[in-house]
């Protein structure tokens, strides 16, 4: 059986580091994506399934996160749990009822939503941990602040959080940016890209389909770009041969040949002339516009 990473590495580093156990978060309403997304299956699993099979064999521990009437749900009924006191919603309840329950832990908290993490990057995350400091987290991929679903709280961020919710605010990310918190770049970028909608949950399994079907094929692409996209770029349109099969993949596979500092969610795409959905499927010979926002009325 594996050795537990946490406790050899993180240890070896520091002798005073508190033991680090794992929350998977699945305590959201799954507003957007219309159904529970920690049922969602890819390749024959439940992204829960995934989450608490990638942690479990680095971890001392690991518990779900849930809402008080989720705790006889089938799934979740499977794992161990800790249950939010419903002092407030979303993430940071689960944050704060794990350091509750276990108030000597540091906890790697893990969003149950992201179906491209590897174990790659939750090694590199806990190689990589800074006890002395509140927090340990990635820096977003897409825009640069910090990912607060896929991070690292040591017990001295305890009384910050609290002090923090007690003040009105409820955003870990925002909280993270405030808070002594060590960044660190993404050895995948892609890796914490979560699923939210139907459409990038159709994206999604098709691109890990299509991954373990064998490599994609290539097709050609027209570019236009416009505004701050065309100055970033150094021109106005170009035509790529690509593998992406979506316009959301072709523009992560751009920004990585150019300093585009937009992050998709400020941008709209059209494919043929068409406003078109970011996880639409891109065919050979297709033209994409990536279109910034634009000042004025």
């Amino acid at each position: 059986m594996d050795e537990p990473i946490a406790a050899s590495r993180s240890s070896s580093r520091d002798a005073a580091a508190a033991p680090l156990y794992g929350l998977v978060l699945a305590g959201g309403r799954s507003t957007r994506m219309q159904r529970d997304k920690a049922a969602l299956e890819y390749s024959g699993r439940a992204q829960l399934e995934r989450a608490l099979e990638l942690l479990s064999p680095l971890l001392e521990r690991v518990f779900v996160s849930v809402r008080p009437d989720q705790t006889r749900d089938p799934l979740r009924a499977r794992f161990a749990q800790i249950v939010d006191s419903g002092e407030v919603e979303g993430p940071i309840a689960g944050i704060i009822a794990a350091q509750s329950r276990h108030p000597e832990a540091a906890w790697l908290v893990l969003a149950c939503d992201l179906p491209l993490l590897d174990r790659e990057t939750l090694e590199h995350l806990l190689r990589s941990r800074r006890p002395q400091r509140q927090a340990t987290a990635y820096r977003s991929s897409h825009d640069g602040l910090p990912e607060p679903l896929c991070a690292i709280y040591e017990p001295s961020s305890g009384k910050a959080i609290r002090d923090y919710i007690a003040s009105g605010r409820d955003c870990p990310r925002k909280f993270l940016i405030n808070a002594d918190t060590a960044l660190l770049d993404q050895p995948e970028p892609g890796a914490l890209d979560n699923v939210n909608t139907p459409d990038e949950y159709g994206s999604v399994r098709h691109r890990l389909h299509s991954s373990q079907a064998g490599p994609p094929a290539a097709h050609r692409i027209q570019i236009q770009y416009y505004a701050l996209l065309r100055e970033q770029a150094g021109r106005s349109a170009e035509s790529l041969v690509t593998t992406a099969g979506t316009p959301r993949e072709l523009y992560e596979e751009l920004r990585r040949r150019y300093p585009f500092s937009l992050a998709p969610e400020m941008l709209r795409v059209a494919v043929n002339s068409e406003f078109a959905e970011w996880g639409r499927r891109l065919s050979d010979g297709d033209s994409v516009v990536f279109i910034p926002p634009v000042a004025g009325g």
